[in-house]
């Protein structure tokens, strides 16, 4: 058989559809992965990039049918331990190779992608969350930002920033609605004003003083200093509005600070400072712990080919990948120690002992200042939390436009919760 022939026949490939967000960092995977496909050419990627609530509702669904249309999903905190638990992933740490290094990945991120011992997803980046500021307008203000910042630091300084003339605007926040988007952040701003989504015998809290407080804040912060249509606006919108000198600050994703540091896509990029996630009455659920991993569903029909693919992604050596092609302050952050070892990252990621520092402090298990029967700070981890978390989430918004008061808000979030909780049991 001829050379030509063979090279067409001898490899017959293999197609690994891969879902995941439209998140930068997994722009650049996917932009890079053709190295993947080099070194592996009986595999042919196929991507499908999704908005991350939409993702969120497909690969749900695609899992919990095992309808095998994913060989590869990007799933966070709260998918991997209860789709592991219930046999939707296959179980990874005895597939992974030795030279991949379990134990350089971050504790905290290997235990939340994890159940009863099984590893059920391997980190591509992880993150809490920082408060993002323009330092030449602070120095115009005659501000300077605290070590530690209080949200009434952070009203006070969004209004001395706030210049709709100008098209710059106070503070940026997300407002819109999902249990990955609003919710997240108004999640720790209700922590850290004291609040808590259950009690210990799973009772909503949402009629709760410290809740009404930090709902109202963030209404009112939004509505005197943050851009006209953030009901709308996510993780991905207010990034563009910082990069483009629109936001004096925004607290959220330490892993925007990559994007926001990157000269070649941020215009604010000499200009912008970082520090610690606002407090109010508790330092406990200030900044969230998140992830994105990737998992491979139980019905994957590629299994084998699927581990390779997230090993190569989520490794020492793509890290030094990204590096290469794009400078080490561009590198997925927060899954390996390795990583914040490396003093060419330190020097060039001014944001990097931050990104860590919020990272470790982070408490899935001790998320707020009174007792929770949960794990998770900015989310529960139960399966019905996406229903609970959208639904509410909704509400928020609406109060944020003004269609409902905050205190409507709350009162119908706290019957919908308790209409939820009853039908599926919540805590069980």
């Amino acid at each position: 058989m001829s050379a030509v022939l063979c090279g067409a026949l001898c490899h017959a490939q293999t197609t690994l559809t891969i879902a995941t967000v439209n998140n930068g960092d997994m722009i650049v995977m996917q932009r890079l992965s053709k190295q993947f496909e080099q070194q592996h050419p009986d595999i042919h990627l196929d991507w499908v990039v999704l908005e991350e609530n939409i993702l969120r509702q497909k690969t749900t669904t695609d899992a919990a049918t095992h309808g095998g249309q994913y060989d590869v999903v990007t799933i966070g905190p709260l998918e991997a331990p209860i789709w592991g638990r219930r046999g939707w992933l296959l179980p990874l740490q005895t597939r992974l190779s030795q030279s991949y290094d379990l134990n350089d990945v971050l504790k905290p991120i290997r235990d939340g992608a994890s159940d009863s011992g099984n590893l059920y997803a391997v980190p591509f980046y992880a993150e809490s969350s920082l408060t993002y500021y323009r330092k030449d307008l602070f120095a115009a203000a005659g501000l300077t930002m605290p070590a530690q910042p209080t949200y009434d630091d952070i009203a006070r300084f969004a209004k001395a920033l706030n210049n709709p003339a100008k098209d710059i605007y106070g503070v940026c926040l997300r407002g819109k609605p999902g249990w990955g988007e609003n919710m997240a952040f108004i999640t720790t701003m209700a922590n850290t004003f004291g609040g808590r989504w259950f009690d210990a015998a799973w009772k909503p809290q949402f009629n709760s003083p410290q809740w009404r407080h930090a709902v109202q804040f963030y209404v009112d912060l939004l509505h005197k200093y943050g851009p006209p249509g953030s009901s709308s606006s996510g993780f991905n919108e207010n990034l563009t509005l910082f990069e483009n000198g629109r936001c004096g600050m925004w607290i959220d994703a330490t892993v925007a600070a990559s994007a926001l540091s990157n000269a070649n896509q941020s215009k604010v990029a000499n200009t912008v400072g970082f520090a610690p996630a606002p407090v109010a009455v508790t330092p406990h659920g200030a900044q969230w712990l998140w992830f994105w991993a990737l998992a491979v569903p139980a019905s994957s029909k590629h299994a084998d080919a699927a581990v390779k693919f997230v090993e190569w992604a989520t490794s020492k050596q793509y890290i030094q990948l990204v590096a290469q092609a794009d400078g080490w302050a561009s590198v997925p952050p927060g899954t390996r120690h390795s990583t914040y070892e490396q003093p060419l990252y330190l020097a060039s990621a001014s944001f990097a002992t931050l990104t860590y520092q919020s990272i470790m402090a982070a408490d899935p298990l001790h998320p707020t200042r009174e007792p929770v029967p949960y794990t998770g700070v900015q989310l529960v981890v139960i399966p019905a939390f996406p229903t609970i978390g959208n639904q509410v989430g909704q509400l928020l918004a609406a109060a944020l436009v003004g269609n409902i008061t905050v205190d409507q808000a709350l009162e119908q979030a706290q019957y919908a919760t308790e209409r939820v909780e009853k039908r599926m049991e919540v805590g069980h």
